[in-house]
């Protein structure tokens, strides 16, 4: 038999074949990062099974499974020893149980290595939430809505700083027209997965940027434990003028190229915070082709929604940076002249 391995020893990277069991809908839901999926039981096989399990007990399941994934076995085979190649396979199923067993009986059969999962998916879950409670030394960088905020990360990112786009990996930009290129969301179980996978490449003795963010970014959660380490840490705040923000939204809305009914849906979105005659002259303004002045409307619900969330942090950890306009690239230069020695 195969041996198991824990989870903390997954291989992060290219000498593993991390095989997915599982069903396809359970893989859908959120699944280990990187791994492929190739299921012993389709959703309706499982679901068969499951019923003979609960209404004839575990031999006869176990009969009824076999029965349905016999058939497969030769192409299950072979189709994972392609894939495979000189790469070692790591088998899970949901707790390491008989689906991923029976698969490495047969694989070990085959002549090909591999290890089993301990404790399947369900083992690798409790590893990702234990994750969020480890101290980090975050650092948050805020700002104004227009604030260039990501774009700056990405050049802080460049000279080698620590930096985690939380925004990229949750598929939104975080406001009413964060998604309006109708991008799909990850769940946000997978998002807790793809944000731990991340965190093993983060050195936790330095600083880790991350940009402000509400709870959730769309409709995907920041892990609880994280989310409370993101409002304890120190913020960065970047202080700039509403109409270099209009533009830069602008610029933003320009290259995403958005359909009129998208950005139209967006606004609808806030049409309550915003105010009706707020509402309906942001409305007008866009549809006469005036972008600039349309998002300076919209910006007047925003800077006070972020100014209500700032307001709720220490103000000793709050430090403030005026910039005329939005230029990424010479922003994070001041941000490194001015702050390099409290993020080495």
């Amino acid at each position: 038999m195969w041996p198991s391995v824990e989870p903390e020893k997954i291989l992060h990277g290219k000498a593993q074949l991390v095989v997915d069991v599982r069903s396809p809908a359970e893989f859908a839901h959120a699944h280990i990062p990187g791994a492929i999926s190739l299921p012993l039981f389709s959703n309706e096989e499982r679901a068969v099974v499951g019923k003979i399990y609960k209404e004839n007990g575990h031999d006869a399941a176990v009969s009824k499974g076999l029965s349905i994934a016999g058939p497969k076995a030769a192409d299950l085979v072979d189709t994972i020893r392609r894939l495979a190649g000189d790469k070692e396979v790591l088998l899970h199923c949901w707790r390491g149980g008989m689906r991923s067993a029976s698969v490495a009986m047969l694989l070990q059969l085959a002549g090909i290595r591999g290890r089993v999962l301990k404790g399947g998916y369900k083992a690798y879950r409790r590893m990702v939430l234990g994750a969020f409670e480890k101290p980090f030394r975050i650092q948050i960088l805020g700002g104004y809505t227009g604030s260039g905020k990501t774009a700056v990360l990405r050049e802080l990112a460049a000279t080698g700083q620590q930096v985690i786009d939380l925004e990229g990996l949750a598929k939104h930009k975080g406001s009413a027209f964060g998604n309006l290129e109708d991008a799909a969301q990850p769940g946000t179980e997978q998002f807790e997965n793809d944000l731990f996978e991340q965190l093993q490449t983060i050195d936790p003795e330095k600083t880790l940027w991350l940009e402000d963010e509400s709870h959730s970014i769309g409709r995907v959660f920041i892990p609880e434990a994280w989310w409370r380490q993101m409002r304890q840490a120190p913020v960065l705040f970047l202080h700039i003028p509403v109409e270099a923000r209009a533009t830069w939204l602008v610029k933003d809305y320009t290259e995403a190229a958005p359909g009129v009914q998208a950005v139209e849906k967006a606004l609808e979105k806030i049409r309550k915070r915003l105010g009706g005659q707020h509402y309906q002259e942001a409305l007008e303004l866009f549809r006469n082709g005036l972008l600039k002045e349309a998002a300076t409307k919209a910006l007047y619900y925003y800077d006070k929604a972020y100014l209500y969330g700032l307001s709720s942090r220490a103000e000793d950890t709050i430090t403030y940076q005026e910039e005329p306009m939005v230029d990424p690239l010479i922003i994070s230069k001041n941000i490194i002249e001015k702050y390099a020695y409290k993020f080495e």
